[in-house]
Formats: structure tokens, sequence, C-alpha cells
């Protein structure tokens, strides 16, 4: 039996290994429902197809002013993981995005979160694209629950953002799922 093709990594650590939170950090964990039973997303969320960011729930996390996501591949054949998804200013009473949010820069509907630039140089949600024959990659939602609301617009780069959360995250969580090119 051939074994399966794994990628190449970036290289660099991911958003969530250069955080230190200061709060319970076992506090928070994030889940979807967008998976099958092996962690695989759903094809619908791939840039491939219907580009929908993925519905996600987390646990609530006390005296969480807001939470925000960082969605990183780190198996993209680039020096630095590719960033899917910058999101920030999550209210703190949230403890879910709903599918498919609207690749506009601020959310009304999601009090007032900022959406930054992704790594294909849109705003909001890029979904998985990895390059056909490339192997299983793995994205990490790595979600951030903020003592305060960050005074950042779209134009942040996503190291702006991480460094920003150095200092304020009280509890983190990195869900892993996977996604590969359909042909590969």
């Amino acid at each position: 039996m051939p074994h399966a093709q794994t990628p190449d990594h970036s290289g660099a650590s991911i958003a969530i290994q250069r955080v230190e939170p200061y709060g319970d950090d076992l506090s928070l964990i994030l889940t979807t429902p967008a998976t099958d039973p092996n962690g695989r997303l759903d094809d619908r969320h791939s840039a491939y197809h219907d580009n929908l960011s993925p519905p996600l729930v987390w646990t609530p996390v006390e005296g969480a002013a807001a939470y925000a996501i960082i969605v990183e591949d780190p198996d993209a054949p680039r020096e630095k993981p590719f960033v899917h998804w910058l999101i920030w200013n999550i209210p703190g009473e949230a403890t879910s995005l709903p599918e498919g949010v609207p690749n506009d820069v601020t959310l009304g509907l999601i009090g007032a979160a900022t959406q930054g630039v992704n790594d294909s140089g849109s705003v909001g949600w890029y979904g998985p694209r990895p390059p056909v024959g490339h192997g299983v990659h793995h994205y990490h939602f790595q979600i951030f629950a903020l003592a305060e609301r960050l005074p950042f617009d779209e134009k942040t780069t996503a190291a702006d953002l991480v460094n920003a959360l150095k200092g304020d995250a009280l509890a983190s969580d990195d869900l892993i799922v996977t996604y590969e090119a359909a042909g590969a």
C-alpha cells in the first residue's frame, strides 16, 4: 500500500504557538459541525467550491470582552503559513459564528467585528485551496478570548494582530481540520 503524500511545511510557527494566554487556557474549546468524522472540512467551505466560512461554536470565557480568530495553513508550499481568515472584536458574549460570514470589513450583525485581509488578498474568509497533488493540508482554526477589544482596521497584518494578542489573550484553543484537493 503506498504511503499518503504529505506536504512540506512552511517551517514558520502558527499564531497560537506565539501567544501565551495569561488566563485559564483550558477554559476555551472551539468546535465546528462542518467536518466529517475524520476531521475533513466539507467541500462547500473550500475555495474550490462555495468558499463559505464554516460555522464555529466555542465555550464562553468569563471576562472576555471580545474574541479573535485566525485560520492558518502551515502546510502551504511557502515560507510562512497561509492566512485564510483574520476576524477580531467578535463580542465577548458570543459563542458562535454562523456559516457563510459575509466577506465585509465590518460585520454589524456580529457586534461590529472586523475582518482583515487574508493571504489571497481579499477581506474575510478564503477557504482551503491546497495545490492538487500536494497531499492533505491541516488548517488551524485558532481562537483567542481577549480582555479588551482591539483598535485595528482591516489593513492590520496577521503579525500585528498576533503581537497584540500576546498581551491581551485570556485563553485560546486550536481546532485542526484537514482538506485535500480533489484529484490528488
